[in-house]
């Protein structure tokens, strides 16, 4: 029987043989590449995702033949490392990934290849710092410290040194160190005692603060626990946290990934079976319970309780709206509104719920809206590391524009760090200024809270 060609079935993913006895033999996959390269380089239809598609295009095309085999193994690496799995070709683009017998999975094989690469000693010092945000994190909230760091960070001596000694390209944008914590200034629990459970949601929320909220922007937690009490809905700050683990995976660190889970899990597994959803407001922390630990621990039954419970705030609001459950009392109009969508939003295979939210505002109160679904080019770390910055401004470059258009009140992306990066992006284009704020605290706003 021959091989159909392309597959509209719905993707599925394989879990992850991290532990498998081949999985860190480089020929092994070396070849695996070659063959997922050969069939890439034939169809060509995710050029314009990110940068390893054009990376490895080129290679090809620099060969004597034009073909996969002329490419030099030690080439490979040059589209690794230009992968930060963000995962749209797998779930938007590719018609060969399982249930197609070809089994193509870009992603999961780049993260292989990075992991191979950690193993054997060959990432940097100074990228496994950047990649440690419990570590840099911990000089939020202790004061003098975070003001003189903030100061630090904006000189170019101190810039000129975080690029040799971490990589950091000096014009990229950095998020400031928080002067207090989230988990030190929220309230632990809401006011809120009534427990109401809807068909679909569970009537109790513990958030997981991620480090993001925690040590940079507390204000994103903040407007979150403002609209649960708002909905008179339950909440707890999760007892106690580690970082999710996300920015250990973009760097194949995946015995600091394991490390992350084992802090994490049992902790968030809890509040599972005690009915509660969790929620995170940062997409890639969110993607890393919902998708990539599951793919990583198969079977492990916390993990899949966790993975169940855990919901993207917007998604939990929309639902809690169809169980008839959700206050839509906004007050306050937004006016042109631009938001981007992120590609760890969208790959969580939820929809558009950030959207529809903002379309919920629009039918009482008004709200002129443009949305903008394609990778803003941050990507977690890649945007600012010296190598890879002015390619993250080109990948972003569309959306710059997009943004900008009809010159809007409010810039807003689910992703803090994209929505920075687009600020950035949109200036230093010449575009038209607008006020960035996250979509929770837009909703805050239009609540007239």
């Amino acid at each position: 029987m021959s091989t159909r060609e392309g597959n509209l079935e719905a993707p599925t993913r394989h879990p992850v043989d991290w532990k498998g006895a081949d999985f860190y033999d480089q020929a092994s996959c070396e070849k695996e590449m070659e063959r997922i390269f050969d069939i890439c380089h034939g169809c060509r239809r995710c050029v314009s995702l990110c940068h390893s598609f054009p990376t490895l295009f080129d290679l090809v095309d620099a060969t004597a033949d034009g073909e996969v085999h002329g490419v030099a193994k030690k080439d490979y690496s040059s589209v690794v490392d230009q992968c930060f799995l963000c995962d749209l070709c797998y779930l938007t683009k590719c018609p060969y990934v399982p249930p197609h017998p070809w089994n193509l999975d870009f992603p999961h094989t780049m993260l292989r290849a990075k992991a191979i690469k950690f193993k054997n000693g060959e990432v940097a010092a100074g990228e496994k710092l950047l990649a440690s945000t419990d570590t840099h994190g911990q000089f939020a909230g202790i004061p003098i410290v975070v003001q003189t760091v903030n100061a630090l960070n904006k000189t170019k001596p101190v810039r000129k040194l975080l690029d040799s000694a971490l990589h950091v390209h000096p014009d990229a944008w950095l998020p400031e160190l928080a002067t207090q914590r989230f988990r030190w200034s929220a309230d632990k629990r809401g006011y809120a005692t009534t427990v109401t459970n809807g068909e679909r949601t569970p009537g109790k929320v513990a958030i997981f603060a991620t480090c993001y909220v925690n040590y940079n922007e507390p204000g994103i937690g903040h407007d979150l626990i403002k609209l649960l009490n708002h909905n008179d809905i339950p909440y707890e700050i999760v007892e106690k946290e580690s970082c999710c683990g996300m920015p250990k995976l973009e760097l194949g660190d995946l015995d600091g990934v394991a490390k992350h889970k084992e802090a994490n899990i049992p902790v968030l597994a809890n509040y599972a079976k005690e009915g509660y959803a969790v929620l995170s407001a940062i997409p890639s922390c969110t993607l890393m319970f919902k998708q990539e630990l599951p793919l990583l621990f198969p079977g492990d039954a916390d993990v899949a309780a966790v993975q169940k419970a855990m919901f993207d705030p917007f998604e939990y609001l929309m639902a809690r709206h169809k169980d008839g459950l959700l206050k839509t009392d906004f007050k306050q109009a937004l006016g042109k509104v631009s938001y981007h969508i992120p590609c760890h939003g969208r790959v969580q295979k939820i929809g558009k719920k950030t959207e529809e939210v903002f379309k919920l505002i629009g039918q009482t109160v008004g709200v002129q809206l443009n949305t903008v679904e394609r990778c803003s080019g941050h990507a977690g770390t890649y945007g600012v590391k010296t190598a890879f910055h002015a390619v993250a401004m080109k990948i972003g470059k569309p959306v710059f524009k997009a943004m900008a258009k009809d010159e809007p009140d409010f810039i807003s992306s689910d992703c803090a760090l994209a929505g920075h990066h687009i600020a950035q992006g949109m200036a230093s284009n010449s575009l038209p200024a607008a006020k960035l704020q996250h979509p929770l605290s837009l909703v805050r706003i239009a609540y007239g809270l």
